[in-house]
């Protein structure tokens, strides 16, 4: 149950940017896979299912029984799940009606708060600003021209952007989780008190739960708890092997794939170089829906794609003394 290599591993050598690329493509080309089923099941529904399916491809890649869990890994491993799962279910909600990279621009507004709470270089700060003026400029048009709809994904937008900040500050306590592996009142691990307990007879030598395993657990938090609301729309899954196909790869390309990056950058990055790296998901989302959804932007929300651009260069290619690599 090794967590994957963050220091001298494959993932450790490849830049936090980059990994946001990869995260950002296989989540948004996701997205747009979505977006094809809401004719069949209402969007809350599918973004529950993709949250249901991919837990359970996470509990049996991790099998987080194996770990050992204290009553503070669950209950911040369930926090994070069910604000995850609040999040999903409210931007789908949202691009039913708006088009994916405005959406993701709005919805970066969670990340911008957090980054201008926890920045601390004037970097982080600049970028911050950026990024901001970024977001504005992605939004555009689009708010001045919606329909009567558009008031129903504006709010789900701003309820999935506070969740994204929650996201972002409860993921980091999950990623990094007990980095000793040491419980309440335990030695550290690998000090020669840790290894004589762990020894004894009787002992619990199983590790502590790392990022992902925690995800695992989350996700499934996150999928018992909407159950009640929206499984019961999903009956057509059941019936159809195309659909629950496309559910599976929904659930693969947005979830496993971007939030297990996700956990293994945010033990690498602080939550306010994290906020901002996020920032390259809007510009993501823009590509995806132009190629994917014939979403194309133009004037003003290009410069907005440069802005956010500006920004990811400014947060991640220097570090305070003392932080993390990114």
């Amino acid at each position: 149950m090794a967590e994957p290599a963050v220091h001298g591993g494959v993932l450790g050598r490849v830049p936090a940017p980059a990994l946001f690329a990869v995260s950002g493509l296989a989540q948004y080309g996701g997205a747009a896979l979505a977006v094809a089923l809401f004719a069949v099941i209402p969007s809350p529904t599918v973004a529950w299912l993709r949250i249901a399916v991919a837990a359970l491809v996470l509990l049996a890649w991790r099998r987080p029984w194996r770990a050992r869990w204290t009553r503070a890994d669950l209950g911040a491993a369930a926090a994070f799940g069910v604000v995850l799962a609040a999040m999903n279910v409210s931007f789908y909600v949202a691009i039913d009606v708006l088009p994916l990279g405005t959406a993701v621009a709005i919805e970066f507004l969670g990340p911008v708060a957090v980054a201008a709470v926890t920045g601390r270089t004037w970097r982080e700060r600049l970028g911050i600003v950026v990024a901001a003026v970024g977001v504005v400029l992605l939004a555009g048009v689009e708010l001045s021209t919606g329909g009567a709809d558009s008031v129903r994904g504006l709010v789900a937008i701003g309820i999935a952007a506070a969740c994204w900040a929650g996201y972002i500050l409860l993921g980091r306590r999950v990623a990094q989780g007990r980095r000793a592996g040491a419980g309440p009142g335990e030695a550290p691990a690998g000090s020669d008190a840790r290894r004589a307990a762990d020894a004894r007879p009787g002992s619990d030598a199983r590790p502590a739960p790392d990022g992902i395993t925690s995800l695992a657990v989350g996700m499934t938090a996150g999928a018992l708890v909407g159950a009640p609301f929206l499984a019961a729309l999903a009956a057509p899954v059941l019936t159809d092997a195309g659909l629950a196909l496309a559910v599976l790869g929904i659930a693969v390309l947005s979830s496993v794939v971007p939030y297990a990056i996700e956990q293994v950058v945010l033990r690498r990055v602080t939550a306010a170089t994290f906020a901002v790296l996020l920032a390259m998901l809007p510009a993501t989302a823009a590509v995806v829906g132009a190629v994917a959804l014939r979403q194309w932007p133009h004037g003003w929300e290009v410069v907005g794609l440069l802005c956010v651009s500006v920004a990811i260069v400014l947060t991640a290619t220097r570090r305070a003394p003392g932080e993390p690599a990114a």
